[in-house]
């Protein structure tokens, strides 16, 4: 069994986090963090953990933790980086599942959070958690940087394509939409109901948190830089993102349904959908998965693709457990086989 503990287990992505470890077939969960719940039963404060764990929230202590095989950090940005280099002294190994690790450039990194970077030496050691392009580096990581929700389904629908060198990657758009989950837990008067619901719009058009972290994946793909147009937009659902990605194909006969097919065919959480489908952010809510389907409109050189996600399980928890499974070498599919919710 893997002892485990998690850091922040108040926000959205932390109780998820505990509602797919909490039935996970090698995880002894150990302890969860709070400093505004300390000595509340973890059941108490989410109801729909009773009778799967007895847990408390206790404060954050790093010589606790260190009893730990790994710690999860469900926290606010800049918060991991504070207590990641001592856990890692104690031989602990750490998931963030906020920023603190996914920027290889430090100053990059505080241009767009705002705050230096605490541990810039673990920076340069954290790998970055998509499995799908990162499996064997995240076998051996000490520190894994789960990737951000846009950029997972940003990155794997346009991983074969660049793979191959098939789009003019310059001039890449893409237009994603996510529920207001995204936003997290707070207090927040634009993801109050009556200010999301019967609503849609754009936001940080002028550059959004991800976009450095987007930008990094895809020119680690493509071995140079490339140029991204990157637009979020809010709509009135809880969980769930669809990325909607545009690119110019350098040539037009190629059988694009067979290459995603073939790339991801051993991917255990990409489902390439049959030609001509339409995913749906409801195929995938609550399930660790990313649904996609590529479109070359009336046979022209324009490659559309659309991608979806529940930006709390593949895009946050989901992937952070599926990188546990690959670190620990446990079948990376354990504890996260399920179907989504529908309706």
């Amino acid at each position: 069994m893997i002892s485990v503990g998690i850091v922040g287990g108040t926000g959205y992505t932390g109780v998820e986090l505990l509602r797919l470890l909490v039935t996970h077939p090698k995880v002894d969960l150990k302890m969860v963090t709070s400093r505004s719940e300390a000595g509340k039963l973890v059941a108490d404060t989410y109801p729909n953990l009773r009778g799967f764990t007895e847990v408390y929230f206790t404060e954050p202590d790093v010589k606790t933790l260190s009893t730990c095989d790994l710690v999860f950090f469900a926290t606010p940005n800049g918060t991991a980086m504070k207590m990641v280099p001592e856990l890692l002294e104690q031989g602990v190994r750490v998931i963030d599942l906020a920023a603190d690790f996914r920027l290889r450039d430090a100053a990059e990194w505080q241009q767009w959070y705002g705050m230096p970077h605490a541990c810039e030496d673990v920076l340069a050691e954290a790998v970055y958690g998509l499995p799908e392009i990162n499996r064997d580096a995240v076998r051996t990581a000490k520190v894994v940087a789960n990737p951000g929700c846009y950029p997972t389904a940003v990155g794997l629908g346009f991983l074969p394509l660049i793979e191959n060198g098939l789009i003019e990657d310059q001039h890449l758009v893409a237009d994603a939409k996510s529920g207001v989950s995204g936003a997290g837990r707070g207090a927040n008067v634009a993801a109050l109901l009556c200010e999301a619901s019967e609503s849609f719009k754009p936001y940080a058009v002028e550059g959004h948190r991800h976009l450095p972290e987007i930008r990094q994946t895809l020119c680690g793909i493509s071995g140079h830089s490339v140029g991204l147009t990157f637009v979020p937009h809010l709509v009135p659902m809880i969980r769930g993102i669809e990325a909607t990605l545009y690119a110019v194909l350098k040539k037009t006969d190629v059988d694009l349904q067979a290459l995603y097919e073939e790339r991801y065919k051993n991917e255990p959480f990409v489902d390439v959908l049959p030609k001509g489908t339409m995913p749906e952010t409801r195929s995938v809510r609550g399930a660790n998965v990313c649904r996609i389907s590529v479109f070359q409109p009336q046979g022209g050189d324009t490659v559309v693709v659309s991608s979806v996600i529940d930006n709390l399980v593949k895009g946050a928890a989901g992937q952070a457990i599926q990188n546990m499974n690959i670190m620990f070498e446990l079948e990376e599919t354990a504890g996260l086989n399920r179907p989504a919710l529908m309706p």
